[in-house]
């Protein structure tokens, strides 16, 4: 129980898992078109500034936008 009276949320996996899954899928074609016009993509995505992969930059990004969420 949480302090004020209310169970603590929970997180179902598959829904945690649908939700990385379709923002990974929206990113990810995002950062594809980036890259095909030569467009600095990384500065767009908090947390993908640092990574040197197309596929870490997507997914620092991602983990960012889920830790908003949850």
């Amino acid at each position: 129980m949480a302090l004020t009276g209310l169970p603590a949320p929970t997180v179902d996996g598959r829904s945690f898992t649908g939700i990385y899954l379709a923002a990974f899928a929206v990113l990810l074609a995002i950062a594809l078109l980036a890259q095909l016009v030569a467009a600095p993509w990384r500065s767009w995505f908090p947390g993908a500034e640092a990574e040197k992969s197309l596929v870490g930059g997507v997914r620092a990004a991602v983990y960012t936008f889920m830790s908003h969420l949850i």
